[in-house]
């Protein structure tokens, strides 16, 4: 079984920085995407920022410019560094995780969140 482990949620103030880190343990074979999803109070989860197998990396339009997905392949780590945060940036933060087993079994995989909260 696939688990992620999250780590660097906190307090910061607008306009600081923060990074968060996931890692991933256990036997997949296959990571088709590994990412950030946020869910604030009330609201939906929504996808923050994601790296695919083939390079790509994706970000929610209201993160672009602040936020980078920097990823350490031989540690199957992926980490959101996050800037210039903003109160509507404070949310619980999870790692998510895509991929197949060696027999091709789908897999999907969610951290347990990391809270972040922006507040001066």
């Amino acid at each position: 079984q696939v688990q992620l482990a999250e780590s660097g949620g906190g307090l910061v103030q607008p306009g600081g920085s923060l990074t968060l880190s996931c890692s991933a343990s256990g036997d997949i074979f296959l990571i088709n995407a590994m990412g950030w999803y946020r869910q604030a109070p009330g609201k939906e989860r929504e996808m923050v920022a994601q790296r695919t197998a083939g390079g790509s990396k994706d970000y929610a339009d209201s993160v672009k410019g602040r936020f980078t997905i920097p990823k350490d392949n031989a540690k199957n780590l992926v980490y959101l560094q996050m800037s210039s945060l903003k109160p509507e940036d404070t949310a619980v933060y999870y790692c998510n995780l895509r991929g197949y087993y060696r027999d091709h079994t789908f897999v999907e995989v969610w951290g347990q969140g990391t809270l972040v909260t922006v507040s001066s």
